[in-house]
């Protein structure tokens, strides 16, 4: 692990803290915390539209009260902020000027009383730069890890114009697909940067050692077939696992995760109504190795989308150090890794590929293997600080930074 000296960081989410599902922004700003720098976890601004609905209607009260409390510290050097945001502003400037305002009285306020000047900004989405302009960072740092402008509700438009911006203002812009790293670098240059997504392989690979299951989990027939994470219906090819479910009712298909606040699918509903079809709800990230312990095959079963097409799972490693041989749909990310893993586009050959795998159940991979201790967060991260490092700084400490143009 590098030793490097204690930043201070603007840590631009667009996931909440408290989210149950943790994805890169999380792992970040706790590894960052852990190292000695001090975070400020700036959470979501809202990027999607909001519809008139019930639904959407809760959303907004709920982030407007959390947004009138105060910076929380929440574990030792992070502390995070939630945006008292405005719904529509990334297509009204006037909304987006009020957000801004009083976004950036916030963090200079947190800033002034931290005796922090020119902070490190570490952002994860383009909807910041009026508020950095401000803030006057040492280092702009673009960490681009979904295509956000492909999820269903976020303005594709807006997004790209603003996602354009940053990308000509960012010292250095971090990818985790080829497809991302592409786009970007189209604009950035050589100072994009690819770094697939990564897994906390120690946590993981205790499911090598476990030796009591779940009971939720024990009670279920083997095989297992098994996928972690959210039920999202553009993420999760529910038709596909439906297909393969009713071809071999021998097999148990086991889903740890929900669906996401507002779903209704069709095809998850049809899917669990089948009885070899095992939906246990959200389980808390300490206990996921030991459900991964009784999974005989871990699952990828995503679309194939503009979404997933930029998209790098972060289950893959999970699974990996966790000793699972793994059966996905072919996903461009995960091209240069195709030895660890069957990739199978229909419900036939992906049914072939689990019964492939069944039938000759391969060696996990060593837990000290290079490409398991490679793609850990601490080796991902000392990589991504040097280039950081390796960047020149913005300013001497004279004056506010100018972040019109690069």
């Amino acid at each position: 692990m590098s030793e490097a000296p204690h930043r201070d960081i603007v840590l631009f989410s667009s996931a909440d803290w408290a989210s149950k599902y943790w994805t890169n922004k999380q792992h970040i700003a706790a590894r960052l915390a852990a190292r000695g720098h001090r975070v400020l976890y700036v959470e979501t601004v809202g990027l999607r539209q909001p519809g008139l609905n019930t639904l959407d209607a809760r959303r907004i009260a709920a982030r407007l009260k959390r947004g009138l409390g105060p910076i929380r510290k929440v574990r030792d050097n992070l502390w995070t902020l939630s945006p008292l945001t405005i719904p529509f502003s990334h297509s009204a400037p006037g909304i987006r000027s009020v957000n801004s305002w009083q976004l950036r009285l916030r963090i200079q306020s947190w800033l002034s009383s931290h005796n922090i000047r020119y902070p490190l900004v570490w952002t994860y989405h383009p909807y910041m730069l009026d508020v950095v302009a401000a803030i006057g960072p040492s280092r702009l740092i673009y960490h681009c890890v979904d295509d956000l402008g492909a999820i269903p509700g976020i303005d594709r438009i807006a997004f790209r114009r603003a996602e354009h911006q940053l990308l000509m203002l960012a010292d250095a812009v971090f990818t985790t697909s080829h497809h991302l790293q592409q786009r970007c670098e189209a604009v950035a240059g050589r100072r994009a940067h690819y770094f697939g997504n990564v897994a906390d392989i120690a946590h993981f690979a205790k499911a090598r050692t476990c030796t009591e299951l779940p009971p939720d989990l024990a009670t279920i027939a083997t095989p297992r077939l098994g996928y972690i994470g959210a039920l999202s219906d553009f993420k999760v090819d529910f038709g596909l696992l439906d297909a393969v479910a009713g071809a071999h009712p021998q097999w148990h298909v086991v889903l740890i995760g929900e669906e996401r606040e507002g779903q209704r699918d069709e095809d998850l509903a049809r899917l669990a109504q089948r009885p070899n079809v095992h939906l246990l709800g959200w389980k808390p990230y300490d206990e996921l190795p030991r459900y991964l312990a009784g999974f005989d095959v871990a699952l990828l079963p995503q679309r194939l989308n503009d979404y997933t097409r930029a998209m790098f799972p972060m289950k893959f490693f999970e699974y990996l150090a966790a000793g699972r041989p793994i059966v996905s749909t072919p996903l461009d990310a995960l091209r240069d890794l195709s030895d660890y893993f069957k990739a199978a586009a229909t419900p036939h050959s992906f049914a072939n590929a689990i019964a492939e795998t069944l039938d000759a159940l391969p060696v996990p991979l060593p837990v000290d293997a290079p490409i398991l201790q490679q793609n850990s967060w601490d080796h991902r991260l000392d990589a991504m600080l040097a280039i950081v490092d390796g960047s020149p700084m913005r300013q001497a400490e004279t004056g506010p930074v100018n972040l019109t143009s690069r």
